[in-house]
């Protein structure tokens, strides 16, 4: 069988970018199953529920979903067991000096195949107020709504 080539998206943490300032972001393997990896090549997975932890110099992640293999059997996985994240000892330990400052958290972004390889795209993140949504929100809108009226001016119709 052929060598898979290039990176396959599975799923993306929207929420994410909408809830949380990212500040950094990092790649990261995760230790699967064999009936996960089935799962993941389905195309089937949340992250919505999804953070890291780092506990005793190891990097976990916690609530995502990856939901069990139609075909499995009794080696079946348990859906939102919590899987080791595979990062240099640098890494960790960089996120764990930011997670320790206030308000800090790590999210998951991204899971995804690269090269054939599970991978998950972490963001290290501070958490946004209401009111910093609603200007996200606004200058998105003012800015759509600016590229529309370029776009109307380039073609020659009145606005």
């Amino acid at each position: 069988m052929a060598k898979e080539q290039g990176r396959k998206m599975i799923a993306q943490n929207k929420k994410a970018r909408h809830d949380y300032h990212i500040e950094d972001t990092y790649e990261a393997g995760m230790v699967l199953q064999g009936t996960e990896v089935k799962s993941l090549r389905e195309g089937r997975a949340s992250l919505v529920d999804g953070f890291v932890d780092i506990d005793r110099g190891e990097a976990w992640i916690h609530g995502i979903h990856i939901p069990e293999y139609l075909n499995g059997t009794w080696t079946n996985h348990s859906a939102r067991r919590k899987r080791k994240l595979l990062l240099h000892r640098a890494e960790i330990d960089k996120i764990e000096r930011k997670v320790s400052e206030k308000g800090l958290t790590v999210v998951p972004l991204a899971l995804y195949f690269l090269d054939g390889r599970a991978k998950v795209e972490i963001g290290v993140a501070k958490g946004k107020k209401s009111w910093d949504k609603r200007n996200t929100i606004a200058e998105r809108t003012a800015k759509r709504e600016a590229e529309v009226e370029v776009g109307r001016k380039l073609k020659g119709m009145k606005g």
